[in-house]
């Protein structure tokens, strides 16, 4: 149940006109793969280098044998009740998948949902206003766009963006023995549901601000090293859920260590009093039968929470793994190991 509004100074909280909250809106993995199942899914274009079949953060697509093209498309419903500060974190989370690909955005495209008959057009516009922050931020333009009006708010971004052949990073191409960095903690759908329910105190509601508007820019650094093997974002499906992608296409085992996995403050405290994000709980159900160790409802909820502008998952070369680490700190960003890749058969252990 959402919390009433009371504030004065926002008298149309944006979270309280949607169900869902950022990438928790997302379908369930196994529901989408009945949507997405297919006679056809591999009949695709030989210079499509990365498609649908893998579940990969964007499509890319060959140009010349040297350059490709970058393509993703990513929207969802209002995770903060402040329109502008929305549209800056939906842009964000959309680039990501362009920085997980270990390639650089070109230009992006908006896509807009508003309903007409309940938010005022100026809302709106603050929304679109966020996403050219975003934009300005990664060193783009946002060309142009696309709007419906809509039962619920939503805002996301298409991406077109440009990488090497060579420097393409993919999430099903990770190695038994490759060390597993995240740059993020977890924990942003129990914040989000925690803010929806009027349960976040003004500290943490910064620091969850903070996390959602940060670029995942430090992707297209790593696109160039080869130690990098693998390569992906942490977003609705929760860490399981894409480290789950990423085992299955790489034929590999993970063991995590849960002690060294980083959470945002406060999340585990409110996973305590009962507060998680419904999409957390259906990507559990989704691929608890390939998890062994969430042996508390904590580990069980924060391993499946669905993020927001998550963090990068690096697969990467054990013996390059402290100097790419050292890598990635020196941009600002944190890296933490948090576990290794192991020789099948695909699985994820926590421990």
């Amino acid at each position: 149940m959402s919390a009433p509004n009371t504030d004065p100074e926002n008298p149309f909280p944006l979270t309280q006109f949607s169900r869902g909250s950022g990438c928790g809106c997302k379908l369930a993995p196994d529901l989408l793969d009945r949507i997405l199942r297919s006679e056809r899914l591999h009949a695709v274009d030989p210079r499509l280098l990365v498609g649908p079949a893998t579940k990969d953060d964007a499509a890319i697509y060959d140009l010349d044998g040297d350059q490709a093209l970058i393509s993703t498309v990513d929207f969802f419903t209002p995770i903060v009740d402040d329109a502008r500060l929305f549209g800056r974190i939906a842009a964000a989370n959309a680039l990501s998948d362009v920085y997980a690909m270990g390639g650089s955005p070109l230009f992006a495209i908006a896509v807009l949902g508003w309903p007409a008959d309940k938010l005022p057009p100026e809302l709106a516009a603050e929304v679109i206003e966020g996403g050219r922050e975003a934009c300005h931020d990664a060193g783009i333009a946002l060309a142009g766009g696309h709007s419906i009006d809509a039962p619920e708010p939503f805002f996301g971004l298409s991406v077109t963006g440009s990488v090497r052949r060579a420097h393409v990073k993919r999430n099903d191409t990770a190695r038994a023995g490759d060390v597993l960095l995240l740059t993020k903690p977890l924990g942003t759908g129990v914040m989000a549901t925690a803010l929806k329910r009027g349960q976040l105190d003004h500290a943490l509601l910064q620091a969850l601000h903070a996390q959602l508007t940060a670029l995942n820019r430090v992707g297209s650094i790593l696109g160039p090293v080869d130690a990098v093997h693998a390569m992906t974002d942490v977003t609705g499906f929760g860490l399981v859920g894409h480290l789950w992608e990423m085992c299955a296409g790489s034929g590999c085992s993970t063991d995590l260590d849960w002690d060294a996995i980083p959470i945002l403050e406060g999340a585990a405290g409110l996973v305590a009093k009962g507060v998680y994000a419904d999409g957390g709980m259906r990507n559990w159900r989704s691929v608890h039968a390939h998890v062994q160790g969430a042996s508390t409802m904590e580990r069980m909820i924060l391993a499946a929470d669905p993020q927001t502008n998550g963090g990068l998952l690096i697969a990467i070369d054990p013996g390059a793994a402290e100097h790419v680490q050292r890598m990635i700190e020196r941009t600002g960003t944190t890296a933490k190991r948090i576990g290794i890749l192991a020789q099948g058969p695909p699985g994820i252990r926590l421990h």
